[in-house]
Formats: C-alpha cells, sequence, structure tokens
C-alpha cells in the first residue's frame, strides 16, 4: 500500500510540472549548434553552475547508498563527502586551462596536451564507466525509492522497482534529449533548492522523534561518529595474515574502509572526479567566462558539505530509531536478531525514514527531493555521455557533418545510454551495497586518468606515449579486477577456492587495489616518458603549469576576486571543522 497521502500526490505533481515546465522553456530557446546543446551556449552563471554540479552529483548513491551506510557504518563514508577541496583545486588551479583550450570534452584537453590516440582511449573507458556507475546506479535507486514509497505497484507483470526505474528514465530521458546541458543546469537549480530544504526536513523530523542529537549520539554511540577509527577485526591490528570472522575468511586488508586507504586512495579518486570527469566539469566548461567557473566551483564546494548531514546522520537516526525501539516498525525491517542492519536492507534506509517520520504535504515535498536528485543525476550523465560519444568519437570519424546532425546524434546516443544501463541492473543488484559499489568501481577506474591528467599539467616533459601507456596499463588492471568481481556480485552462491589467485585479487581491499593500479600507472607514465623523446615546446604551450605565458598568467589574476578567496578559505576551515569534530 502507498505510504503517500493525496496532499502528497498534488505536491509531487506540482514538483513535475515546475521542472517540465521549466524543461519546456529551456526547449524551446535556441539550441540548433553543438555550443548550445552540449555548452549551454557557455553562458552560465556561477549559482547555475555550482547548484548543477552539486545536483549531478548528489543522485541515488547519496539519497539510497550514502544513508544506508550512515546506517551500517556511521559516518565511516564522511570521509568522501568532505572532499569539498578538490573542487577548489577544479577552480584555481585547472579551470585556466580548460576555459583557455575552449574544449567541450576532458579527452579533448587529453589531445590537446598529448594525442589524438589518448583522447580515444578516455573517451570509450568514460563511457564504459558511465554505463557501470552512474546511469545504472541511478535506475537502480530510483527503483528502490518507488518499491519502498509504492510497494504494490505492479504494471503488466511489472513490480513497483522496475515500473520507478523506467519512469525514472523516460521523464529524465525526454528533457535531455530535447534541451541539452541548458536544460539540464536550469532544472538542477531549481532541483537542488528542493532537494537541500527536503534533506534538511528529514534530519530535523527524524532528530525530534529520536529525541535531539544527544540521544543520537546516547544510542547509535559514540564510534558511529568517528572518522579516525581504523576499521579493521577486533585482534588483528597489525597484521596482513588472513584471518578466520564469523562470516567468511577475510584478509586484514579486505575490511570496512581503513583509515590507510582513505587517507591515500580516496583523494585520488575525488581529484579524479571532481576535477577530470566529463560528468562534472561539463558544468564549468559551460560557464560564460573564467571569473563565474571558478566562483560556480567555490559554490558547489559550499554545497557539497551538506551531505554529512543531510543523508549520513538521517541513516544514523534511522539505525537509532530502529535500535532504540521507537520505531518497532523500523526495527522489524531494518534489524537482525542481534541488532544489526541487515545489509540487504541498508539501502532502503532514507526512503523508509521519510515515510515513517514525515507528516503529509511535508512528506511530498521530500519525496519530490528525493525524485528531483535521481532525475538530475541522470540527465547529468546522459548529457555527458551524448557529449563524449558525440565530439569526441562521431565527430571524429564524421568531421563535416552540420551541427543540426551532430546535435541528432547526441540525442541518439543519449537513448542508447539508458537502454545500456537499464541491462546492468542485475549486477548491482548482487553487488554488497550500492555505494560501496560505486566507490569500488570508480577506484579501479580512475587512477590512470588521475595520473594523466595532473601529471600531464604539473609536468612539461612527460609525452604522449608516457600517457598512452599509462591508460592501458591502468586501465587492463582495473577491468581485469572488475572482471574477477563481477561473478561473485551476479551469484550470491559463488566463491573463488579459498587461497586462489583469482580469490586474493577478489578479496584484496578496493582502495589498496586501486592504489596498486596508482603506483603502476605513474610509474608506467614517468617512465615510458623519460625513455622517449621530450614533446615538443609548441605542443604543450599553455597547456603545461610551466610553459603558461606572463600575458595567460596575467589573464587569470585579472578573474580573481576577493570575495572569492574569502569563501574558498572558508571551505577548507569548515572541513577542517568536520574533522575535529566528528572523533568519536
Amino acid at each position: 500500500m502507498s505510504v503517500l497521502a493525496t496532499l502528497d500526490w498534488v505536491i509531487i505533481t506540482l514538483y513535475f510540472v515546475l521542472i517540465l515546465g521549466i524543461a519546456w522553456w529551456v526547449i524551446r530557446q535556441k539550441n540548433d549548434t553543438s555550443d548550445d546543446y552540449f555548452l549551454a551556449g557557455r553562458n552560465l552563471g556561477w549559482f547555475v553552475i555550482g547548484s548543477s554540479i552539486f545536483a549531478s552529483n548528489i543522485g541515488s548513491e547519496h539519497i539510497v547508498g550514502l544513508a544506508g551506510s550512515g546506517a551500517t557504518d556511521g559516518v565511516a563514508m564522511a570521509h568522501y563527502e568532505l572532499h569539498a577541496w578538490c573542487l577548489l583545486v577544479l577552480g584555481w588551479v585547472l579551470a585556466p586551462f580548460y576555459m583557455r583550450s575552449k574544449i567541450y570534452t576532458m579527452p579533448e584537453f587529453l589531445e590537446k596536451r598529448f594525442s589524438p590516440a589518448s583522447r580515444w582511449v578516455l573517451s570509450i573507458i568514460s563511457l564504459i564507466a558511465y554505463v557501470l556507475t552512474k546511469v545504472a546506479v541511478g535506475i537502480f535507486a530510483g527503483g528502490i525509492v518507488f518499491g519502498v514509497l509504492l510497494p504494490d505497484v505492479n504494471v503488466m507483470g511489472l513490480d513497483s522497482f522496475w515500473v520507478g526505474s523506467i519512469l525514472m528514465i523516460l521523464l529524465t530521458g525526454a528533457y535531455t534529449i530535447l534541451g541539452g546541458l541548458k536544460a539540464v543546469a536550469y532544472t538542477e537549480a531549481i532541483q537542488t533548492v528542493i532537494l537541500i530544504f527536503g534533506a534538511v526536513t528529514v534530519t530535523v523530523y527524524g532528530l525530534d522523534a529520536l529525541g535531539g542529537w544527544g540521544e543520537l549520539k546516547r544510542i547509535a554511540g559514540s564510534e558511529m561518529f568517528n572518522l579516525w577509527k581504523p576499521l579493521v577485526p577486533e585482534g588483528v591490528e597489525g597484521t596482513w595474515a588472513p584471518v578466520k570472522t564469523e562470516t567468511r575468511m577475510a584478509w586484514y586488508f579486505n575490511t570496512n574502509y581503513p583509515w590507510i586507504g582513505m587517507l591515500f586512495c580516496a583523494p585520488i579518486i575525488g581529484l579524479w572526479y571532481w576535477c577530470t570527469d566529463q560528468y562534472i566539469v561539463q558544468r564549468m566548461l559551460g560557464a560564460a567566462n573564467l571569473t563565474e567557473a571558478r566562483r560556480g566551483t567555490i559554490a558547489a564546494a559550499f554545497f557539497k558539505l551538506l551531505p554529512v548531514f543531510i543523508f549520513i546522520v538521517p541513516g544514523i537516526i534511522t539505525f537509532a530509531l530502529a535500535a532504540s525501539g521507537k520505531m518497532p516498525q523500523l526495527a522489524e525491517t531494518l534489524l537482525d536478531a542481534d541488532g544489526n542492519i541487515i545489509n540487504a536492507n541498508a539501502q532502503q534506509v532514507f526512503p523508509l525514514l521519510v515515510a515513517k517520520v514525515l507528516p503529509a504535504g511535508i512528506r511530498g515535498l521530500v519525496v519530490a527531493g528525493l525524485l528531483a536528485a535521481l532525475m538530475s543525476s541522470l540527465a547529468g550523465v546522459f548529457n555527458a555521455s551524448s557529449t563524449l560519444f558525440t565530439m569526441d568519437l562521431y565527430s571524429k570519424f564524421r568531421p563535416n557533418v552540420s551541427e543540426a546532425q551532430l546535435v541528432r546524434v547526441g540525442r541518439i546516443a543519449t537513448a542508447v545510454m539508458v537502454v545500456i544501463g537499464l541491462l546492468w541492473i542485475p549486477v548491482i543488484q548482487g553487488s554488497r551495497g550500492l555505494y560501496d559499489y560505486l566507490q569500488s568501481v570508480q577506484g579501479y577506474l580512475a587512477p590512470p586518468i588521475f595520473v594523466v591528467f595532473f601529471f600531464g599539467v604539473f609536468n612539461r616533459r612527460l609525452n604522449a606515449k608516457g600517457a598512452l601507456a599509462a591508460m592501458l596499463v591502468g586501465f587492463a588492471l582495473g577491468l581485469f579486477r572488475l572482471m574477477i568481481d563481477t561473478p561473485v556480485m551476479l551469484n550470491e552462491g559463488f566463491a573463488y577456492a579459498e587461497g586462489s589467485f583469482f580469490w586474493i585479487v577478489n578479496n584484496t581491499f578496493f582502495q589498496y587495489y586501486s592504489l596498486f593500479i596508482f603506483l603502476v600507472s605513474a610509474a608506467t607514465m614517468v617512465g615510458v616518458s623519460y625513455a622517449t623523446e621530450a614533446p615538443p615546446l609548441i605542443k604543450v604551450q599553455g597547456l603545461t603549469m610551466s610553459t603558461v605565458s606572463d600575458e595567460q598568467r596575467a589573464e587569470t589574476r585579472a578573474s580573481v576576486r576577493t570575495i572569492d578567496i574569502v569563501f574558498s578559505v572558508l571551505v577548507v576551515v569548515l572541513i577542517l571543522v568536520a574533522y575535529l569534530y566528528f572523533t568519536g
């Protein structure tokens, strides 16, 4: 039976009318050229950029996965959310290079810095990564939300999970295909406001139902609020030997988010995602100028500090409400006989909290916020995928096609990505957790991309052969790990022979394997580059730190405003405060 009242449905309907109305207004604007369709005419302001970046990021993995991780592991995953400083690196360090280059895509920047081959490799890998992560995860999470809120829906044999997934695709795909980045960015600006208000409301009502922040800390325990705890099995600190746990054999380095992995691996994934991923950077590329681009990243950094309090904390609240007995219906759904969150049900934590603690009307507004996040995340990846395919692959094979044809191909590419994403959902359904799945896949694919971008900008001596070798070797290692992991995710009863090579690979904690890929990729890029000829100066002029001209430096300095410096420092201070507070 639906947990939504009539008033909830009225509010949700009004939300969709608003969003689709904005999208229709944007679609009616001029959208004839590739600049218009893929980069919103390069005329976006800082608030639209910042809110669009945030809304694209805050999608399914947060609503479903991050809240679930909060219920099971407390603030352990807050490390990823406190990577708001990575957005400052984008705005202050890399934005000048990207904006000067007048690029459409991140692979296009690699072509300018290195070679066409590196562009094609990154484009293909990025499209694969979007299928494995953002598209399918977004669809899956939409199904989870619908499954909780409308459990009894059945249409032509399809349950609420599949009905919800398909509806999310059709609605989001419609305005993304027709309106391009401008439709995505402007609708995301509205969706950000609704999402933040809705998620804050859930936190406030949840704390009120529990009895306040002090009661939350008392029931959940100090360890749920400790970012620095070494999450390892009792009695095996300081050893790398395999140990027997209650459920299975496990390596010490396969335990839940050890601090070494968080300290060294998480920033690599963060800098890749926030500074080099087309999905994020495309919004900044649509800025009117460098000042708006930088200011948009600063705004996004402020928004990025919120998920700890609007997703992780609600997850802990849900656990506390269930464990304390204050909401028996939550305990029946979420807890096992020992009072722990059932991992298979952890993904339902946030929508369950919405269903149980909010009154009618408010519940409808918050559900609208959930749908806003899901839709904006999907819309962003649809647009990024179509841009990559059209501008990096199709236009290279068909260089003389018209602007109208490029836009048409971009729309077709979006539709194809939707279908492929639907086919990948069963794999995600078998994973150990939505957020774990997302972080692990990104951990396997991010390191070589991080290496070629950051090493390439900071070292002019590194060349195209080194970059291509690093990407091919790094991606091969990442895809190898995915091939090893996939049978385990697809089949709950499948397991490799204990102690075998495949078993060791599968049981190595993903952050440590990611660090391994990073080290191999870095060594490959440096080794191959220095063993071959240096790139000519004209090739790297203006594309590395040491080859920026005096005129270009002056232009960058002229774009800086004092208020931007002040707010950037404030972001860093707030991050430090969070790390100092969440110590248990």
